[in-house]
């Protein structure tokens, strides 16, 4: 839903009726992950998506009939189901989607959670899928009580005190990690028992992309980045190439060395680092420290003879070998990239595939789920 967040809070602002249709539950080749949302409004207006194309069709008409009723709904399509092949799901993937009216009753505490999406401040949201005679039942959950809002209409409830004190607890335990799912409990938060299924969706703040080095290369990346959703920060010790003229969308445009940047601002294990100087006297210092930290990806670029050179002066200030064997370098995929926009997708695409376990080989020669 972070996607759609901004737009229908402006429908929220403005008085118009709507409601959510999430993704919840996932198998085999679906198209999107749970979590992924599409926002239906009594005017016909359509923001986001469930699943690429196959199923909006059918899911529109099921949240215009959500809106007529006030009643929410949960919808399974899949290959096997006449309902699935004439809405176009024929990847063979299963998919279950919640639709609800974006109302207090179904979904309290909705402008609270847009306020925290919009801020970048960590928020999960708990409903009830299925165990209990009302779907949905809604609980906004935050990490911690100290930062929680005040009041059951912020908050919402999932019926019982004893069981949203215990799906808090797991909900913030995914919200820690980034992650969106279903747990099983029992009716009373019994963690034993498995009469409820409760779906949990996350909403972490974006991931941060760290682009070291302001050349051209520098600004198709952090486009790159920014289109996939990561807060990107473009940092170079030389102020005559980091300039907002040069980068003006990036989040954070800083003037600093490499190595003193990432010694003052620490890093997450959602984090990629992009190393895209080539020289040396900001290279080393920097990948010594990045090497070093839990960051999902470091990357560098350069030739090879550059990697060679480069790693003989990693090795010659102490970084271990188990550190070294983290170094994307030369940085990206074999795409023959040329100019600085396809070596931005290079890039891209390895971070893509190492963070989903990807292999980079052609699917038309595998026989492999496209989906993993």
């Amino acid at each position: 839903m972070r996607d759609i967040a901004e737009s229908i809070a402006t429908w929220q602002a403005a008085g118009v009726r709507f409601a959510v249709a999430t993704v919840v539950q996932t198998w085999k080749s679906a198209p999107r992950r749970p979590g992924a949302a599409m926002a239906v409004a009594e005017n016909g207006e359509v923001y986001g998506s469930v699943s690429g194309g196959c199923v909006e069709g059918a899911v529109y008409e099921v949240a215009r009939e959500v809106l007529d009723s006030g009643e929410a709904e949960l919808k399974t399509y899949g290959v096997s189901d006449d309902e699935a092949l004439e809405a176009g799901l024929t990847c063979g993937g299963i998919v279950s989607i919640l639709v609800r009216p974006a109302d207090d009753e179904h979904f309290p505490g909705l402008p609270y959670v847009l306020g925290r999406i919009a801020g970048g401040r960590p928020v999960a949201v708990a409903s009830v899928l299925s165990g209990t005679d009302s779907l949905g039942g809604n609980l906004v959950i935050t990490p911690d009580a100290a930062d929680a809002p005040a009041g059951a209409p912020a908050t919402g409830t999932l019926g019982d005190d004893r069981l949203d004190a215990a799906v808090t607890e797991q909900a913030r335990g995914l919200l820690a990690q980034g992650h969106t799912g279903v747990v099983h409990i029992g009716r009373h938060g019994e963690q034993r028992m498995d009469q409820l299924a409760v779906f949990v969706q996350s909403f972490a703040p974006p991931p941060r992309m760290l682009v070291f080095g302001a050349i051209d290369f520098a600004g198709a990346v952090a486009r790159m980045g920014k289109f996939l959703g990561y807060h990107v920060t473009v940092c170079d010790a030389r102020p005559v190439f980091a300039t907002r003229q040069r980068f003006p969308d990036v989040d954070e445009l800083v003037v600093q060395w490499p190595h003193r940047y990432l010694d003052e601002h620490p890093v997450d294990e959602s984090t990629v680092i992009c190393v895209l100087t080539h020289d040396p006297k900001f290279d080393v210092p920097l990948l010594e420290r990045a090497l070093l930290t839990p960051a999902r990806y470091v990357g560098a670029m350069g030739s090879r003879r550059t990697h060679k050179d480069r790693l003989a002066r990693l090795r010659e200030a102490g970084v271990p070998e188990s550190a070294l064997a983290r170094l994307s370098a030369p940085i990206g995929l074999d795409l023959g990239a040329r100019t600085p926009e396809e070596t931005a997708v290079a890039i891209m695409a390895e971070i893509i595939a190492l963070r989903w376990g990807g292999t980079g080989e052609r699917l038309t020669g595998m026989d492999l789920a496209i989906h993993h």
